[in-house]
């Protein structure tokens, strides 16, 4: 048994989990005393398993399911560790996996390794990705028909407004936060600042900067902390693209930097305007944009989100410290110079959002690619080729692209475009409730 295990004994049961291609974790329940047998030599779940669909089901036609009869991939340990689940009643904790194939080789259709792949190709430049993440989130009251703004667990009343920046709609869920934090310490997740957001119910919590595959994994453990713990308060916490018609979409934007050899920002050169590397980075992001629209804009709600006065980017563009932009460049001290991604929704898998951000900057660098001109003043009053607003599109762009040929696996952009393929066509046939009732607590 894990030093981990021993120092916590009321932890009888553990979950071991990995993260599928639509974000969800996929796993087994076990008595805490067999997790010897895990840590050791791994578990194994169908290689099909990362790749279900929305409702968690098999991808017809998927050469994963029957033309392989269903193989068994080998899962391991992430090296994470056991995590605390503190949404759960009983003690419990989660060991995070990722899957390989039976002779050892990481599998293509495992997010995480789709990750770790571009991150190889930085560590052969001798850098090091640094990523935060910034996470929009609703917390919504769905115990009666439809959904509703919680009412404050102070007065019992509903603010149907949006409250900004406000103490007051902070303080009134004060209990949730609190214990969201002190989740937070306990699983090793860096949560930084709370702010109430532009929606009723709506939050945004900033995860700070660290090493890329753990913001990763801090940003998909997060999620899981906020749907859990939010219905053990009585609500839903959702990322959903775009809960309300009428409300702002949900975001989850990315900064990162890069580290060279010797601990230096390879985007500062004491310059207010950051280094030529920035410039090409920057590029490398806003070449790709269209193609990768698939992985920041997964689901059908997701485009209901990319339109123009909404408080989400839909010109392919950058700016310095412009929120209109699709990427921006903060300001602050030349040293923690960095390029903030602003498209993607709460609803994106991490380990894909922050492969393909990553993967593009790092073309951009390669090729040498000159950005345009920043803009000034309003993105949305501005002639600017547009973000695909199509789900349709955005799917055969992924799948046709030489761009992201070079980010992902090709078996991962198979997996992946089947899948998105198969929910369109089911999603077709829901209405907008229907559609409402997946999305809330799935993504």
């Amino acid at each position: 048994m894990s030093e981990w295990l021993r120092a916590h004994p009321q932890v009888r049961t553990i979950r071991v989990a990995a993260c599928d291609l639509n974000g969800q974790a996929r796993g087994k329940r076990l008595p805490s005393r067999f997790s010897d047998r895990v840590e050791e030599e791994g578990t194994r779940f169908p290689l099909s398993v990362l790749n279900l669909d929305i409702w968690g089901e098999d991808i017809e036609g998927s050469p994963l399911v029957f033309d392989s009869g269903d193989a068994d991939g080998v899962l391991h340990p992430t090296g994470r560790g056991f995590v605390p689940m503190p949404w759960l009643d009983a003690p419990t904790a989660l060991l995070p996996l990722w899957m390989f194939d039976e002779a050892g080789q990481p599998f293509d259709g495992c997010p995480r390794h789709a990750l770790n792949r571009v991150l190889q190709a930085y560590t052969a430049r001798g850098w090091t990705p640094q990523v935060a993440t910034e996470l929009e989130f609703y917390l919504i009251d769905d115990s009666e028909d439809g959904i509703h703004a919680p009412r404050s667990p102070r007065s019992g009343k509903r603010r149907e407004a949006a409250e900004i920046l406000s103490l007051r709609t902070l303080d009134a869920f004060d209990a949730f936060f609190t214990d969201l934090y002190d989740a937070c310490e306990a699983m090793d997740l860096p949560a930084d600042a709370a702010i109430s957001e532009g929606g009723m119910g709506q939050f945004e919590v900033n995860l700070l900067h660290g090493p890329a595959m753990k913001a990763a994994d801090d940003t998909w453990l997060f999620k899981m902390l906020v749907k859990g713990l939010a219905r053990k308060h009585g609500l839903a916490g959702s990322f959903m693209a775009k809960p309300y018609p009428d409300q702002a979409g949900n975001g989850l934007h990315m900064h990162f930097s890069v580290l060279d050899a010797n601990g230096n920002n390879i985007f500062d050169d004491d310059s207010p305007d950051g280094s030529g590397l920035l410039r090409q980075a920057v590029a490398g992001c806003l070449a790709a944009l269209p193609d990768m629209t698939l992985i920041l804009a997964p689901h059908a709600n997701s485009y209901d989100r990319l339109v123009p006065g909404a408080h989400a980017p839909t010109g392919i563009c950058w700016a310095k410290e412009n929120r209109t932009s699709a990427i921006r460049i903060p300001g602050g001290s030349p040293r923690a110079r960095r390029i903030e991604h602003r498209v993607a929704g709460g609803d994106i898998n991490p380990y894909l959002m922050i492969a393909a951000v990553l993967g593009a900057a790092l073309q951009g660098i390669e090729e040498q690619l000159a950005p345009p001109p920043p803009i000034t003043g309003n993105a949305y009053d501005q002639d600017l080729p547009q973000i695909p607003t199509c789900w349709h599109a955005a799917i055969d762009a992924f799948e046709q692209s030489p761009r992201i040929a070079r980010i992902f696996p090709r078996g991962l952009i198979r997996n992946l475009t089947m899948t998105k393929r198969q929910e369109a066509r089911r999603i077709a046939d829901l209405n907008d409730e229907d559609r409402l009732a997946l999305y809330l607590d799935t993504v």
